[in-house]
């Protein structure tokens, strides 16, 4: 299975008896599935039936389906006047004119007022408009397709990026696990120059608690623990990148993990060189996190 972003366009349209159907998907990030349709007036019975279509297809993301549908070629609209409103309008006008004197009014002015004269397409029958909403769900499927494709494409170049950004943080973890300052000749050494510049300063000290106070410190200060955690996390990452699917939620939660170590790793370190690691991992991981959130 390959991953997919939860960014991506599709349109898809054909042409049905005398219908132009036109659909258009876009997709952008979200934290679960929200689909938003916007649907011409009179179609509201293709709702249920096109959400249902993206409920199946997508687990994740804010996607808005458009659709549109123009009619190419039909019989003339009958054409109705609606007389009570216009006898209405008439009267109002008259009662106008008499009371403040305005201009009387005129026949096609009256005519052109909202609501006086009605348009009415032609009413399909109950076969004709199943055909019609068939057709716009066979299209819809065409877009999702289209949106699906589009998503993957992202996708893989996405898992490129962020393999390249795992490759990286695998690097520094090693650099970390290897750095001089971790070996114990070097704890010891800086332990006892610390020594001895307290020592220079007169003050008692108690060696046997001193000596305590040494192991403890190079204790707390090791990292052994938040380097192998730090693997597994890498292995982890790149086996959720190779097994492909809707990995997006694991993949945030394991680079929360991630940004856990390296904060450890830096509270715990004793030297400039493993703080600098820390820091550039906690660049890297954060990097990696951005590019998470684009992921289904």
């Amino acid at each position: 299975m390959t991953i997919e972003s939860m960014t991506g366009f599709a349109r898809a349209s054909a042409q049905a008896g005398d219908d132009r159907i036109v659909w258009e998907l876009k997709s952008v990030n979200g934290k679960g599935l929200d689909a938003r349709l916007r649907l011409p007036p009179g179609f509201e019975s293709i709702e249920q039936p096109a959400r249902q279509a993206l409920q199946k297809t997508f687990q994740r993301g804010n996607i808005y389906a458009n659709l549109s549908v123009a009619r190419l070629s039909a019989a003339p609209a009958a054409v109705t006047v609606n007389e009570t409103l216009l006898v209405e309008l008439a009267t109002l006008a008259q009662r106008l004119e008499h009371d403040f004197g305005v201009a009387p009014a005129r026949a096609d002015g009256l005519l052109a007022l909202r609501g006086v004269i009605e348009m009415q397409e032609s009413i399909l029958d109950d076969d004709a408009r199943a055909a019609r909403d068939a057709a716009i769900l066979i299209v819809l499927d065409e877009a999702l397709a289209g949106l699906t494709a589009a998503r993957r494409e992202e996708g893989r170049a996405l898992k490129t990026i962020m393999l390249g950004q795992i490759d990286r943080i695998e690097s520094l973890t090693e650099r970390a696990a290897a750095d001089p300052s971790r070996d114990p000749a070097a704890i010891r050494l800086r332990l006892a120059e610390q020594v001895r510049l307290l020592l220079e300063t007169g003050a008692p000290l108690d060696e046997t608690r001193l000596n305590a106070e040494a192991a403890y410190l190079a204790t707390k200060a090791d990292i052994r623990e938040e380097i192998d955690r730090l693997r597994t996390h890498i292995a982890s990452a790149r086996t959720l990148l190779a097994g492909g699917g809707a990995v997006g939620r694991r993949l945030d939660f394991l680079s929360q993990e991630f940004n856990r170590e390296s904060n450890t790793l830096c509270s715990k370190s004793n030297a400039a060189a493993i703080t600098a690691i820390g820091l550039e991992l906690k660049a890297v991981i954060d990097q990696f996190r951005e590019q998470v959130q684009n992921l289904e």
